[in-house]
């Protein structure tokens, strides 16, 4: 043949190959599913070199075996191989290749290494690491070589490049992996906060995402049953100033144009027919690596709750503020008739002025150990040390403190004679009783009287105080 026919040959050659990698590249970058993509990727490369066999085995980020992805294998025979005690090690061997490697005889170059060739029955070998970015995620092999040949110089540029092509798939598929767990992880996070979180669009300004939290904030607003789209043309939004806006006319993308960041303010969403919440709301403007304006994030908290805990703040404050004042005045009235210049007072009124104030100090040290023991059961920490005890010794106890107290209504005692001990602990049941008469006393006129009954309940004490025919037992 002539060197004009040779190069025409070769230029052919040339040509059909660089057709068949162009092909090879489409057909790898049709697909974003990783084994798909190494399956096509090992294919080929198989079919370009004339190898019989490929096999790509991957690595995890910790280096170590993850995937293992086969062509040309039967499935006896790639069942053979993952079963080769000598695998693992002949793998950690080709694992550590510096470059690209090609073997001339596999069965003597695995001899040499001290493995058996059992299971590799075949000539020629390539293999190559495959690396991103520095980042070492796999291997690539060749096995095999058409009527036994070696590899050449061509076939090693293919395998390389095609490792390359793998190496790239693995990184990508990766980095696609941890970008859909940060999402579902952020998904999950904004979808079970307890603060409301709505999204709106730049365009329009309508609502594109709600949260769970921001779903139940407008579902307070609706009917029973009722969906909360039809709500956005009706809810009104009333600002801390007075001013009163439209939720459909609230200018969302004005806000947005000037690249405003609400912050903490506290805002009354609310109907036409009197339904409303107030919410605490943050408004954070979106932009794109433009710099554009793509949305704005809105955050709406309930203040419901915090109202809620403030109204139970200043009503425990001004209960505490009352026990607290009854035994002060008491002791503040003895003190200053003691001290009045308007007139002498005899030993026994003098005692009996000093026995108020000890009593009445006595009763502001038990509520303060109340509070304190309120703190206690808050906190998990309250003790108990419960001992045999009389229940009417309990009963009168508790009368006597709740009408040293202040206490106007009359306490009726009922106990059978034959009433067994109770196990408890007396100065907390007295508490307990104290504040069961309190509580009955707070449900009725002062003429009407507390009955206190006990009865057996199986090896259990009941002890109900009934009021007008409410019961509160313990």
């Amino acid at each position: 043949m002539s060197e004009t026919g040779d190069f025409r040959h070769e230029a052919a050659a040339l040509r059909e190959r660089i057709s068949a990698l162009c092909a090879a590249s489409l057909r790898i970058g049709s697909s974003l599913d990783l084994d798909t993509v190494l399956d096509e990727i090992a294919n080929s490369a198989r079919a370009l070199t004339g190898a019989r066999y490929a096999a790509i085995a991957t690595l995890d980020e910790d280096g170590n075996p993850a995937d293992f992805v086969t062509s040309g294998f039967t499935e006896a025979e790639h069942r053979a191989m993952e079963e080769w005690s000598d695998g693992p090690k002949l793998f950690e061997h080709f694992r550590d290749l510096k470059g690209p490697l090609r073997i001339a005889d596999v069965p003597s170059h695995v001899r040499a290494l001290g493995f058996s060739p059992d299971r590799l029955p075949w000539g020629t070998f390539q293999g190559t690491p495959m690396r991103h970015r520095g980042v070492h995620v796999g291997n690539f092999y060749l096995v095999e070589k058409e009527g036994r040949g070696a590899f050449t110089d061509e076939d090693e540029e293919i395998l390389v490049l095609f490792g390359a092509q793998a190496a790239a798939a693995i990184a990508n598929a990766r980095t696609y992996r941890d970008e859909r767990r940060a999402r579902a992880d952020l998904e999950a996070l904004v979808e079970t906060s307890p603060v409301g979180v709505v999204v709106f669009d730049m365009t329009g300004g309508r609502p594109v995402s709600l949260n769970r939290e921001a779903r139940r904030l407008m579902e307070s607003l609706a009917n029973p049953g009722e969906p909360v789209e039809p709500l956005l043309g009706i809810v009104s939004c009333r600002f801390s100033d007075g001013r009163e806006i439209a939720l459909d006319r609230l200018p969302i993308t004005d806000a947005l144009s000037d690249a405003e960041t609400v912050r903490a303010e506290e805002i009354v969403l609310s109907t036409p027919d009197g339904r409303s919440v107030t919410t605490l709301v943050n408004a954070t403007p979106i932009h794109a690596p433009d710099g554009t304006l793509e949305s704005v994030v809105v955050t709406l908290q309930d203040l419901a709750p915090l109202e809620e805990l403030d109204r139970m703040r200043a009503e425990f404050l001004g209960m505490v503020s009352h026990e607290l004042r009854t035994p002060l005045t008491s002791i503040k009235g003895s003190t200053a008739a003691v001290l009045s210049d308007t007139r002498e007072f005899g030993l026994a009124e003098t005692r009996e002025f000093v026995r108020i104030v000890d009593e009445q100090a006595e009763r502001m040290f038990g509520l303060i150990s109340d509070l304190l023991d309120a703190g206690r059961i808050g906190a998990g920490t309250l003790s108990v040390a419960p001992e045999p005890t009389e229940v009417a010794f309990l009963i009168d106890q508790a009368r006597t403190t709740f009408a040293s107290g202040g206490g106007r209504h009359a306490v009726l005692i009922d106990l059978p004679p034959d009433l067994l001990r109770a196990m408890a602990d007396r100065q907390r049941i007295v508490q307990v009783l104290c504040n069961l008469l309190a509580n009955a006393a707070r449900s009725a006129p002062d003429s009407s009287p507390i009955r206190v009954a006990a009865e057996r309940d199986g090896a259990r004490v009941q002890n109900p105080a009934t009021l007008d025919g409410k019961s509160y037992n313990t």
